[in-house]
Order: C-alpha cells, then structure tokens, then sequence
C-alpha cells in the first residue's frame, strides 16, 4: 500500500448544501453552494415507497418539511426502530415521490438559524437525480451519502443499486468521476466496491460502532491496523472532526491515514459558536457565529484533503487563504 499522495487542493464539501443559510438539502442550499465556490454538494439520501431516491438527512421528515400540517398524511405518523432506535414522525418510506412532492422543506434548526426561516415552504424535495443534473450544470462533485443501507434493504428498498445505476447514468463510472459516495457502515461499501469505480468513503464517529455490526467499534477503525482493512475497500475516511484532536494537539489520524493510502475528509464545520470547541467561541451566544475560520485553517494545518461545512464561503476563503490564493 502506498501512501496517500495529496490532492492539489483540499475540496470544500457543501454539508446538504449551504446549509447554514438555507434549508438543507433544497436545490436552493446546493445552488448557493455552488455559487459560493464549493467544489461539491452533499445530498443525503432515502428512498420513497416507490423506490426513487430523495434527499434528506433522514428518512423521518417531520423535522424538515410541512408534512404535519398535511391532514391527509396524518395517520402516517408512526413509530419505527432505525439502527436500534426509536424514532417517531414521518418516514420517506412511507410515501411515494408524488406525495412526497405535495410537502414543501422547512429549516430543521429554527432557533438556531432563524434567518433561515425566511426560506420555509419554498422548496420541494428534490430527487438524487435532480441533484446530479444540478451538478452536471455546474460543474461540481457531488458526495452522496447512502443513509440506514441496511435498514432499507430490510425492507426491499435498498440504496446500493439506485445510486449505482443513476450515477452510471450520468457517466460517472471511474475512480476520476467527480463522485464520492459515504457510509457509516461497511458491508454496503464493500458491495459498492465490486459494483462500481467512483471513489467510496468510510465514515467514522466519534462513539459507538456501525449499524451493520461489521466492526465493533469505530475506534477500532482508526487503527493503523483498522485503517489497513479500509484501505482495502475505501479510497478515504469522513471522521468527526472531534477526532483528530486530543485537546489542542493532533491525533494520529491524519498521519495514519495517509500512510494507509486513505485520504481524509473530517464533518462538520459550523459557524455558530453551539459547534464550536470552546477556544473558538466568541461568547457565550450559542446561536452567534464564533471563529470557525480558525477552526478550520487549524485542521488545514494537519494535512487534511477536504472537508465538509454547512458554510461554503467561509470554507472556500479560510481554503484559499491557505493556499495563498487571492
């Protein structure tokens, strides 16, 4: 295995768009992205009872969208157990894309970005495939994340197969495509690998282990000898940005990973004090901005190769001024 060789610059990776300012994962928060520089978009996603992969950070929508106020819908409310928990509200699952097209997206984080308010009820739910169009325009990535695969593929809507096939579709089909498709569990990516070239990403909490019980832990994973197995199935690791650092000193992460041929894309960085460790805050404000411009020029320092935030702009001037770049 040889080294990680560097990409020429660390890529900005628009978290479910530009997310900090407008709804997430809406045509409008990508467009905004893209305007703001980000190299790629990040679309989430879940399928619909009838198959068609949408983007949502979760399949539950009561939080992002106005399906509570639809009195049609109302008996769909329901309890389910995802990944050992139990969630209650509004499943993707539970609808096709027609109904789904009905609701219109609301900010899933109202008191904390209320500005964001301003853009609740103008956006529908767009498809994988509206997302990739979207990109193909502009010229940009995309990231898309296969949300619960295994969750899913329980119930006869597996993830793997639709993405492949829209992505084919689309003619990214080689390990150049501008494509990076994540996981937080592993065997779907392993499957991924035999089923396609574009580039696949392990995703790494800081806690806990995968949904698909394939390793025990994500600590485990982070190994010299963890990062050794993903290499064999990954080209890079998404880890929680909290752990590359052990107080204000870098773990071993980055330099680990690399060494196994594993690029590195830590999530997520937020502008709002809420996110931010405390030597970054600006005061005791959680919902005020603090200084995640620094946040992020510190990870930039370690070597990373791109990195995901809810705010592209300030991730394409903090990158920039990194490199030198007027």
């Amino acid at each position: 295995m040889h080294a990680a060789e560097p990409l020429s610059a660390p890529i900005v990776i628009a978290h479910r768009g530009a997310s900090g300012e407008r709804p997430e994962h809406t045509i409008a928060a990508y467009e905004l992205a893209i305007a703001q520089g980000a190299d790629v978009i990040e679309p989430d996603l879940v399928p619909t009872r009838d198959g068609v992969l949408v983007a949502r950070h979760e399949n539950e929508i009561g939080e992002t969208t106005d399906v509570a106020d639809h009195p049609e819908f109302r008996a769909r409310r329901t309890t389910k157990r995802i990944d050992g928990r139990e969630v209650t509200g509004w499943f993707t699952e539970d609808f096709t894309l027609a109904e789904l097209r009905t609701l219109r997206a609301k900010e899933r984080l109202p008191l904390l970005r209320p500005g964001n308010r301003a853009f609740d009820g103008q956006e529908v739910i767009p498809t994988l495939d509206e997302v990739i169009a979207l990109a193909k325009q502009h010229g940009v990535g995309i990231y898309p994340e296969t949300k619960h695969p295994t969750y899913f593929a329980s119930l006869g809507l597996g993830t793997d197969e639709p993405l492949v096939a829209a992505i084919r579709r689309a003619g990214w089909d080689s390990a150049k495509a501008p494509v990076f498709i994540q996981s937080f569990e592993v065997r779907n990516l392993q499957r991924l690998k035999t089923m396609t070239k574009v580039r696949l990403i392990q995703l790494i909490e800081s806690e806990g282990g995968p949904a698909d019980g394939s390793v025990a832990r994500y600590a485990d994973m982070v190994t010299p000898t963890g990062l050794k197995a993903v290499s064999a199935y990954a080209w890079g690791i998404g880890p929680n940005k909290a752990m590359l650092w052990q107080g204000e000193s870098p773990t071993a992460i980055v330099r680990d990973a690399h060494a196994a041929g594993l690029r590195v894309h830590p999530w997520t960085y937020r502008a709002e004090n809420q996110f931010l460790p405390p030597a970054y805050r600006t005061s005791d404000d959680l919902k005020a901005r603090g200084n995640v411009a620094a946040e992020i020029s510190a990870v930039l320092r370690l070597g990373i190769d791109g990195f995901f935030t809810d705010f592209p702009a300030i991730g394409v001037r903090t990158r920039d001024a990194a490199r030198g770049v007027e």
